[in-house]
């Protein structure tokens, strides 16, 4: 690795970064990750903290699992690459097609098609529940319903659906025929229904009134997290997802439960469709998947959808895949992942902690007039809104948004700022101490706002 002072100077000069201004990002450098290990993170200053952020929701092992590093390194040797295209496999990919079906089994899912990523996934759920519906000769069924505020990745599908307008105005038009419901967000909604209960209702029955206006049998899927995380950890009330379940039952719509982050343990339970007492039809997934160490997702088919494409008479060909799709060293490493995940039973500590934090979190906003709702309390996954009037609900701006996180990060956590939201998702494996650390952090924050 080059010396310190060629990593400092050339700091977001050759590489654009994800989610962030070119200009702004040479202006003012991100920060050097070089090092980590369990749930700390060390800057190239040296700096370490907790990372309340999980990577990016996604490591939920920690940093410091060997299994899964081993499993990795001996696939390197053994076979680095080969394609799954084209009538070949590899002895990984069908190991970990296994591991995922059985781990996903009690959701009725079983089928999978791997893929580099979550984005990638959520393509491909969409992609093939319209090739769904063309085998049962029904090929009007095109359209996607989702919620506002979901997050379902970058891809034109993805973003099209996507329920967050800073992801979409840059690159618009997106793709036809996709609509959009009001999110399960009772601090804010249009109704302003403030009852999950009651608000569950009148997304049920905003839903209702789209499909008789778009026309049902013109509707392929509708495809929701069954809790809305980068859009700020909204968890809906236990009714929610079982009503749009039946709903799109009732309409031959299918449901696509995107649990890219709510999969693998994060929510409290091994998806987050099963809170709810929910089959979906189709599932996407990613990050805990690997734990971040490999990029890898995964759609996942229920039975249902398994049948019409292999008991098809018509072309039930997948005209759909990536380079990397079954990637041997991705497939060793989600083997080896879902084994240390089902080993450590690491949602019963995110339910845990989890509770921790989300009490902690609650605790803070009897402190810091700042915070005006507090989200969470399913697994890692919790999100504070940040406003300079509680009565009125004003966002808080930017510069204070940054300040507060900052000076978290400087007292010992990593925490996301998104918006004028500040999300977490700690690694599933962190203990009690270092959830503390992260609420003493984010208390030293506030106080610097």
């Amino acid at each position: 690795m080059k010396d310190e002072n060629f990593l400092k100077e050339h700091n977001a000069r050759q590489l654009w970064h994800p989610m962030a201004h070119p200009g702004e990002a040479q202006a003012h450098p991100p920060r050097i990750i070089t090092g980590a290990e369990g749930v700390n993170i060390t800057d190239i200053d040296g700096h370490s903290v907790v990372d309340a952020v999980g990577g990016l929701w996604c490591v939920n092992l920690g940093y410091s699992n060997d299994l899964v590093k081993e499993a990795i390194a001996k696939q390197l040797y053994d076979l680095p690459y080969y394609s799954a295209f084209a009538g070949t496999t590899n002895p990984p990919a069908i190991e970990a097609a296994h591991a995922v079906q059985e781990f996903f089994a009690d959701d009725g899912m079983e089928r999978v098609f791997f893929t580099s990523g979550g984005s990638d996934s959520v393509e491909t759920c969409l992609r093939l529940s319209r090739q769904y519906h063309r085998l049962r000769g029904e090929p009007t069924r095109t359209k996607f319903i989702s919620l506002k505020k979901g997050y379902h990745g970058t891809h034109f599908g993805g973003a099209s659906v996507n329920g967050n307008n800073r992801f979409r105005v840059n690159y618009e038009p997106l793709l036809p025929g996709c609509f959009h419901l009001p999110a399960p967000y009772p601090y804010r909604n249009p109704f302003n229904e403030t009852d999950p209960a009651q608000l569950a209702q009148l997304i049920a029955q905003a839903f209702e009134d789209e499909i008789a206006f778009q026309g049902a049998n013109t509707i392929a899927a509708l495809i929701m997290e069954p809790i809305l995380g980068a859009g700020g950890v909204l968890v809906p009330d236990q009714s929610f997802m079982p009503m749009m379940r039946e709903i799109c039952d009732r309409h031959g719509i299918l449901l696509i439960s995107d649990e890219v982050i709510t999969g693998f343990g994060r929510s409290g339970d091994w998806s987050g469709a099963r809170h709810w007492g929910v089959k979906p039809d189709m599932m996407s997934t990613a990050k805990g998947i690997t734990s971040g160490y490999f990029p890898v997702g995964a759609a996942l088919m229920s039975g249902k959808v398994a049948e019409v494409f292999e008991g098809s008479t018509a072309d039930g060909t997948i005209s759909h895949g990536y380079t990397y799709s079954a990637h041997p060293v991705g497939a060793a490493a989600v083997t080896a992942c879902l084994s240390e995940t089902l080993r450590l039973n690491l949602h019963d500590n995110a339910a845990e902690r989890g509770t921790q934090l989300y009490d902690g979190l609650r605790r803070l906003s009897e402190k810091h007039d700042l915070i005006g709702d507090v989200r969470g309390g399913h697994g890692l996954m919790s999100g504070l809104e940040l406003v300079s009037d509680r009565a009125k609900k004003t966002p808080l701006d930017a510069a204070t948004v940054k300040r507060i996180h900052d000076a978290t990060y400087d007292a010992g956590a990593m925490v996301r700022a998104s918006g004028h939201n500040i999300l977490m998702s700690p690694p599933l494996t962190i203990s009690e101490a270092e959830i503390d650390t992260i609420l003493t952090a984010l208390d030293a924050g506030f106080a610097k706002a």
